[in-house]
C-alpha cells in the first residue's frame, strides 16, 4: 500500500488475507458449535435412555435441598446425621401422607355432586344452544353425541389397552418414589463428604472450581424450593380461603391443587386458576365462577408484583422470558415432569454460565499492581540469609 508520499506502508495486510482470516474464524467457531451441539444431543438421548435412573436422582436432589435445613440444624444440635436424615425424611413423608389423607375424602364424598352438576351444566349449554342466535337442531347434536360414543365405542380396546397402562404406570409410580426417598435420605445423611471427595478425585485446582460450581448450585436451587413453596403457600391460602368461603366443590383439592401448580411458574398458576374456575362455575354457576376469577386474578397480582420481585428474584435471577421458555420446553420433552424440573435446570444453567463468565473477565482482566506484586512473591523462591557471622581475624 502506498501513501500520498509514495512509500509503501509494509505492515498493511492484503485483503484476501483478512477475508480468509475471516474465514477460518468463521469455520473454527462453526465447527466448535457443531461439535457442542453434537455433545447436548448425545447427552440429551442418554439422559432419555437411561431416564428411569435420571429422574429419581434428580428429584431426590430437589427433596434433599428441602430436607437439609432442618437436618443441619439437628445435626448441629449433636444429632449423628443418619439420626438427623432419618427425622427430616420421615416427617416429609408424614406430612405428604397427611395431604394425600386430606384430599381422597374429599374427592370421594363431592364427586357425585359433581357430577350431577356437570350434568346440570351441559344441560344447560344445550338449552343455550338451541336458542338464538345459534339456533343448533335436535338432530345436529344428537348426531354429533352419537358420533362421540361410536368413536369411544371403537376405541374400546385402545382404552382397555391404556387402564392397564396407567396401573403400570401407578406401580412404576410407586416404586419411583420409594427410591426417591431413599436417595433424598443419602444425599442429606452423607451430602458433606461429597466436597472432599471430589477435591480427591479431581484436584485441588479443578476441586476448587467445582466446589464453587455446586455451592453455588445447591444454594440457588435451596433457595428456589423454599421461596416457591412459600409463595405457593401464599397462593393456596388466599385462593382456598375465598373457594371455601363461596362454598365451591372441592375446595381443598383445588388448594393443594394450586399449592403444587405454583411449583411450575406461569404455566402452573395458569392451569390451577382455570381449572378452579371452571369447578366454581359447574358447581355453583357463573356469578361465582366470576367471583373466583377476580379473586384468582387479585392473588396472582399479589404474586407477580410484590412476592416474586422480592423473594424469587434473589434466588433465581432469571427473566420470565427465560423461566416461560424452560417450562415449555421442558414440559414438551418430559410432560408434567418436565415442566417442574425446567426452572432449576435453567437456574443451573445460568449459575453456571455466570461463574466462567466471572472466571473469564478475571483471565482477561489486567491485574492490578498489588496483584503483580503478590503474585512474583509467591513465584520466586526464598533466598538464604546472608552469612552474618563474624570473618576470621586476618
Amino acid at each position: 500500500m502506498t501513501d500520498r508520499s509514495g512509500t509503501t506502508d509494509e505492515s498493511a495486510r492484503d485483503r484476501g488475507q483478512v477475508i480468509g482470516h475471516g474465514v477460518l474464524w468463521l469455520a473454527k467457531w462453526s465447527l466448535c458449535i457443531v461439535a457442542i451441539a453434537a455433545g447436548a444431543w448425545v447427552i440429551g438421548y442418554l439422559t432419555a435412555k437411561l431416564w428411569v435412573v435420571v429422574l429419581p436422582i434428580l428429584l431426590a436432589i430437589v427433596i434433599a435441598t428441602v430436607l437439609w435445613p432442618p437436618t443441619r440444624a439437628m445435626t448441629k444440635r449433636g444429632l449423628k446425621p443418619g439420626l438427623a436424615a432419618t427425622i427430616s425424611l420421615l416427617t416429609f413423608v408424614g406430612i405428604v401422607a397427611g395431604i394425600i389423607a386430606l384430599i381422597v375424602p374429599s374427592v370421594v364424598d363431592q364427586s357425585p355432586k359433581l357430577a350431577d352438576q356437570a350434568t346440570e351444566g351441559v344441560n344447560k349449554v344445550r338449552e343455550w344452544l338451541h336458542g338464538p342466535p345459534l339456533n343448533v337442531r335436535d338432530e345436529q347434536l344428537d348426531s354429533a353425541v352419537q358420533a362421540i360414543v361410536g368413536r369411544l365405542q371403537s376405541s374400546a380396546d385402545q382404552i382397555a389397552s391404556g387402564v392397564f397402562t396407567g396401573v403400570s404406570a401407578a406401580t412404576s409410580a410407586i416404586v419411583t418414589f420409594v427410591l426417591v426417598l431413599f436417595l433424598a435420605f443419602f444425599f442429606v445423611k452423607d451430602g458433606p463428604r461429597f466436597l472432599p471427595w471430589l477435591h480427591t478425585v479431581s484436584g485441588p485446582r479443578s476441586g476448587r472450581h467445582f466446589e464453587q460450581i455446586l455451592v453455588r448450585i445447591w444454594t440457588t436451587l435451596g433457595g428456589f424450593i423454599r421461596t416457591q413453596a412459600l409463595v405457593s403457600m401464599i397462593d393456596a391460602v388466599l385462593i382456598g380461603l375465598g373457594l371455601i368461603i363461596l362454598g365451591v366443590p372441592l375446595a381443598l383439592v383445588l388448594t393443594v391443587i394450586t399449592f403444587i401448580g405454583g411449583f411450575i411458574p406461569i404455566v402452573g398458576a395458569l392451569v390451577a386458576g382455570t381449572l378452579a374456575v371452571l369447578v366454581a362455575l359447574v358447581g355453583n354457576g357463573l356469578t361465582t365462577a366470576i367471583i373466583v376469577l377476580i379473586i384468582i386474578l387479585v392473588v396472582q397480582q399479589l404474586e407477580g408484583n410484590v412476592l416474586q420481585p422480592i423473594l424469587q428474584s434473589r434466588s433465581m435471577n432469571l427473566h420470565p422470558v427465560l423461566v416461560l421458555l424452560a417450562v415449555t420446553a421442558g414440559g414438551s420433552l418430559y410432560g408434567i415432569i418436565g415442566a417442574f424440573l425446567a426452572v432449576p435446570a435453567a437456574a443451573v444453567m445460568a449459575v453456571t454460565i455466570r461463574y466462567v463468565g466471572e472466571q473469564i473477565d478475571a483471565a482477561t482482566t489486567e491485574p492490578s499492581k498489588a496483584e503483580v506484586k503478590e503474585a512474583v512473591e509467591e513465584a520466586t523462591p526464598p533466598t538464604s540469609p546472608p552469612d552474618e557471622s563474624p570473618s576470621a581475624p586476618e
